[in-house]
């Protein structure tokens, strides 16, 4: 019952006209940014960042418009699947199986439409597993003392390669590298300069969101320039939408069980959206067997990925609000603008800003009604921004962009940093280290190294205090799985996939 006052009054908080409006806005957004082939719900949420300082946003403002902008790219993400046989990021590939065979068929809207529905029936189910989950998870972390937060910390850099990341070793240096950038400027405990190199603007660190713009961004757009010089996208034909109710109960019982499955994907440390539309469509494929038509069309295959990586995303804000560990890049991205506007995730955060998480749920559930009222209707005018030639496009990202970063302290500096951040990150991409542990390890660097410290001075420096309680082993282990489990299972299951659709490809 008391949750269920909680999230009314959440309501009563996405349901007021501006966050209303601004809801609408993120989730047009979202939906037009997860639709261009390889910009991603990361690096939309990352340039979206600074303008929304600029405009100066109260926070449930800003996190409502940031959450619709992530669920709507998640959304949007199918539409190259389907259209271009380009996923629109990772976890949409496995749409690309039967959602183009559909598209070759002359069936493009209906498929556009199954994917809305079944991404709709995916967020809906896993908010409302977020809405169970989340508290219960949030009372437990209130056990947790600076040991426990430094060993879930260390799990959090263990895990984040995830299972379908391809090398642990560089996602550890990644993550090093982060560390290290973190550690520039003035330590808050001592009051004594590290790595400044007595340049007045290091004094103060460097602003994560300038990396997480130059990294995300700017390294997105020298890639998309290098690959699509110019030309536009050759695409199928999008038909009249002549979707039935049979259709849509049809592919209902898969949409649910990928859901489910989707969003225990996303909980866990280290699965993810990508892990869990995999899962979702090959267990859907063996559990219907000859029943189905898997890979020649079948609206099943096009409903299981889409709702199992629309559930796993929602189910990746599970431990980023309750512990303030990301579940996925996006909610990495999240959680640093959660700590830009001085809110800590956490178990204190259901305490201390009950209005903002539970705005910002109820939020989920408005931006998911309006996200599917939009793509049905309008996602011919979101198929047409496929043909739009990137050397329009792009510019308009940049300026986006580079008018954010000016606007936070009216510095060219920043833009300097923005513009070296940007081609650090393409070198970063361009030898397969990947981005998100790096902004991770500025992130959780400081409350990590504030986390060791409180242990260390109420142990009198012992380390013994680092594995001294079950909790603590337990995160330790799981830890030391999420390293050895990518090296193990993810080459297996990368090629699983990679062979599937291969295969399915060769039907095409």
């Amino acid at each position: 019952m008391e949750t269920l006052n909680f999230l009314m009054h959440g309501f009563g908080v996405a349901l007021t006209p501006t966050n209303l409006m601004f809801a609408a806005i993120g989730s047009i957004l979202g939906t037009l940014i997860g639709a261009l082939p390889g910009l991603g719900p990361a690096n939309g949420v990352a340039i979206l960042i600074p303008l929304a300082f600029s405009l100066g946003l109260p926070a449930d403002s800003a996190l409502i418009l940031l959450t619709s902008v992530y669920a709507g790219a998640m959304y949007g993400g199918r539409i190259s699947s389907i259209m271009l046989n380009i996923p629109g990021d990772e976890p949409a590939l496995m749409t690309t199986l039967d959602g183009y065979p559909m598209a070759r068929q002359g069936k493009a809207a209906e498929a556009l439409a199954i994917s809305a529905i079944a991404s709709f029936i995916g967020s809906f189910i896993a908010t409302i597993g977020l809405i169970l989950l989340a508290p219960i998870l949030a009372r437990f972390a209130l056990h947790f003392g600076p040991a426990e937060y430094f060993a879930l910390f260390a799990l959090a850099f263990a895990t984040l390669g995830g299972v379908t990341g391809k090398n642990p070793v560089k996602t550890l240096l990644a993550a090093a590298l982060g560390l290290m950038i973190a550690t520039v400027g003035i330590d808050h405990n001592t009051g004594t300069p590290r790595y400044t190199f007595n340049t007045l603007e290091l004094y103060e660190g460097v602003d994560f969101i300038i990396v997480l713009v130059g990294m995300f961004a700017i390294s997105e757009l020298m890639f998309f320039i290098e690959a699509h010089a110019g030309a536009g996208h050759q695409m199928v034909v999008l038909n009249k939408l002549r979707l039935k109710m049979s259709d849509i109960i049809h592919v209902l019982p898969t949409a649910i069980r990928g859901s489910v499955l989707g969003f225990v994907a996303g909980v866990l440390p280290g699965a993810g959206a990508s892990l869990g539309s995999f899962i979702c469509y090959t267990l859907e494929k063996r559990l219907l067997g000859n029943k189905a038509h898997f890979g020649e069309g079948d609206p099943r295959g096009v409903a299981a990925p889409e709702a199992g990586n629309n559930a796993a995303a929602n189910g990746a804000l599970v431990p980023m609000l309750t512990l303030g560990v990301p579940g996925s890049g996006t909610t990495a991205v999240l959680l640093a603008m959660l700590i830009s506007l001085n809110i800590t995730p956490g178990p204190m955060l259901f305490q201390q800003h009950a209005d903002l998480v539970w705005g910002v749920i109820a939020a989920l559930f408005v931006g998911n009604f309006i996200l599917l009222l939009l793509n049905i209707p309008m996602v011919g005018i979101f198929v047409k921004l496929l043909s739009i030639r990137p050397m329009y496009l792009m510019p308009i990202v940049t300026l986006v962009a580079s008018i954010g970063i000016y606007s936070l302290s009216h510095s060219a500096m920043d833009l300097y940093f923005m513009v070296a951040f940007g081609i650090f990150g393409y070198v970063l991409r361009k030898i397969e280290i990947p981005l998100v542990p790096v902004i991770l390890g500025m992130l959780l660097g400081p409350e990590m190294e504030t986390s060791m410290r409180h242990a260390l001075t109420i142990s009198d420096g012992s380390w013994n205090i680092f594995y001294s309680s079950g909790l603590s082993i337990g995160l330790w282990a799981i830890a030391i799985l999420g390293l050895i489990l990518p090296t193990v299972l993810g080459p297996l299951l990368r090629g699983k996939m990679n062979k599937a659709r291969q295969h399915e490809g060769q039907k095409v």
